[in-house]
């Protein structure tokens, strides 16, 4: 399961990257196998040493590759890549040398999409477990995506989608737009 994700992010970013360069508005890559990042160390999922060793540096080098490859088509304002979770991990390994599921407080990366680069949004208290200040939520991220990708001034949405709309009424990630 761990090898067919590092066989597979690469591709799937390429392919993402060429179905934008198409025209393609919105592009969804879902790692989708079981238990990629449960590195639960609980029988059925790695330990975090050997599930980082096992995806880490295939994660690292399909995003990094996505990123120069879409530099260098000049593609960097028009396509915003998102790299986030469900949830985070727990601050603290388990007594299997693991970490389990922790809602309070998860790592997203944002690229593109004509935000202001180079940033460290957020800080987490001590030991990693809760935001120190100001936490961000997911309809933080949500109406930061909207905001890249609609002039939400202009946008009119059919009925049915009027919570789509609310989404974007939301405030944004401070300081990326």
């Amino acid at each position: 399961m761990y090898t067919g994700h590092a066989k597979a992010i690469g591709h799937q970013l390429l392919l993402a990257r060429r179905l934008c360069e198409a025209g393609c508005g919105f592009v969804t890559v879902h790692d989708g196998y079981d238990g990629v990042w449960d590195m639960h160390a609980d029988g059925n999922n790695l330990n975090i040493k050997d599930g980082m060793e096992a995806v880490g540096p295939s994660f690292d080098h399909a995003v990094a590759a996505f990123i120069e490859d879409v530099e260098a088509r000049g593609l960097s304002d028009k396509i915003l890549l998102v790299c986030c979770g469900e949830m985070g991990r727990t601050p603290k390994l388990n007594k299997t040398g693991g970490r389990d599921h922790w809602p309070k407080l998860s790592p997203l990366m944002l690229y593109g999409g004509g935000l202001k680069m180079g940033q460290v949004i957020g800080r987490s208290n001590r030991d990693g477990g809760e935001p120190s200040a100001d936490p961000l939520t997911p309809a933080h991220l949500i109406s930061t995506i909207l905001h890249t990708l609609f002039d939400v001034g202009k946008l009119r949405v059919t009925a049915g989608l009027n919570e789509v709309a609310k989404l974007a009424e939301h405030p944004t990630i401070p300081g990326v737009l």
